[in-house]
């Protein structure tokens, strides 16, 4: 099975901002795959299906960002599943612009708090993940947290709208062929 989580943080509040890009791609995906309804499971909201031919789980924890990785502990029991090849982690990169986007096989944190609870999660920095720019058009000029807890504005959010469907064709390239092939097409915008 493979997993693709997107991190994010629980609440009305929350919905809307540069934290929670990673719920706007799995619930774009749930949509377009014509996934079952999210249901709770655990820490987490799940939604599954299959796409070609592949089972899939999307994920949306509900344990707020620094504690994203307690979601992965079911998994990592499981045999045959492992996090080098069935994982994929949907994040925010407040250094990354609006409207760019990166797949990486592995690697660090890079201060990220919801990568470091799935790194102590996996035990690894051995997971594919997507990195989405959040960072605002005007360059950062609030303190991280104000950043990443504020609202895109109308053409922002418009921009990382527009890149859904392109991130769709990466991820069901992910699940049908892993990470390097999606690293080579889709090498960062």
């Amino acid at each position: 099975m493979k997993v693709i989580v997107g991190l994010g943080n629980p609440g009305k509040e929350y919905e809307r901002t540069r934290h929670n890009v990673g719920w706007w791609v799995v619930d774009h995906l749930a949509d377009v795959w014509h996934f079952d309804g999210w249901k709770k499971d655990g820490d987490a909201r799940v939604a599954n299906g299959t796409v070609n031919g592949a089972k899939v789980r999307l994920v949306k924890p509900l344990t707020y960002m620094n504690l994203s990785g307690a979601v992965l502990k079911p998994y990592m029991r499981r045999p045959f599943w492992s996090a080098a090849t069935d994982l994929m982690i949907v994040v925010d990169e407040v250094q990354l612009p609006v409207g760019r986007f990166r797949f990486r096989a592995r690697g660090s944190a890079g201060g990220h708090n919801g990568l470091k609870s799935i790194e102590a999660a996996v035990g690894s920095q051995e997971y594919s993940r997507l990195r989405l720019g959040v960072e605002p058009e005007h360059g950062r000029r609030a303190p991280l947290a104000d950043t990443v807890l504020g609202e895109f504005g109308k053409r922002e959010g418009e921009v990382v709208r527009d890149l859904l469907p392109a991130l769709t064709e990466a991820l069901e390239l992910w699940i049908k062929s892993g990470i390097n092939p999606v690293m080579n097409q889709y090498p960062g915008t």
